[in-house]
């Protein structure tokens, strides 16, 4: 009798664990679609990010400036640009108007998700060839604030550096 009763508690006890796995832990339940939802959100940061960068790459900035806010701030190798828009009229356009080809090369972007706002930081090392042959090899890293507007990240704050190679 004793042995039935071990074996019938035992099969109750194990019953809700079994019709419901995550009821004994829902803190694991709750985490596991916000991990989900913020890697998510952690892609389309990148995507936004990967299409700045390919568009650089094509030497075509169409369209780029719907990947930034109207109230964007633009910072470049300790420069201050101002908006994305003054950035693509007075630098940036005419900047890849005089390339031959700009190449990304270890491309790696991280991502971290606060609520409505993304922080993104991107290494690269780049080649720039000019029009007129002459190369230019860097490191580079960016810093970028985003923002969920309208569904949509768009680009608020762009920070990016670059250097020389060591040995070069």
């Amino acid at each position: 009798m004793k042995a039935i009763f071990t074996i019938a508690a035992a099969a109750l006890a194990a019953q809700p664990v079994a019709a419901h796995p995550d009821s004994a832990h829902p803190v694991a339940a709750k985490a596991a679609p916000a991990k989900a939802s913020a890697e998510t959100e952690a892609d389309a940061v990148r995507s936004v990010l990967t299409q700045y960068k390919s568009a650089i790459e094509r030497l075509d900035a169409t369209g780029t400036e719907l990947l930034f806010t109207t109230d964007s701030t633009v910072f470049e190798t300790g420069g201050v640009e101002g908006s994305y828009s003054n950035y693509l009229a007075h630098h940036l356009g005419p900047e890849l108007k005089a390339f031959k080809s700009f190449k990304f090369s270890d491309y790696k972007i991280d991502v971290r998700i606060e609520g409505p706002v993304a922080l993104a930081t991107e290494t690269y090392n780049y080649r720039i060839e000019t029009n007129k042959g002459e190369i230019a090899e860097r490191r580079g890293v960016a810093t970028s604030v985003l923002k969920k507007i309208g569904g949509q990240w768009q680009i608020l704050s762009m920070h990016n550096s670059a250097r020389k190679p060591k040995g070069s």
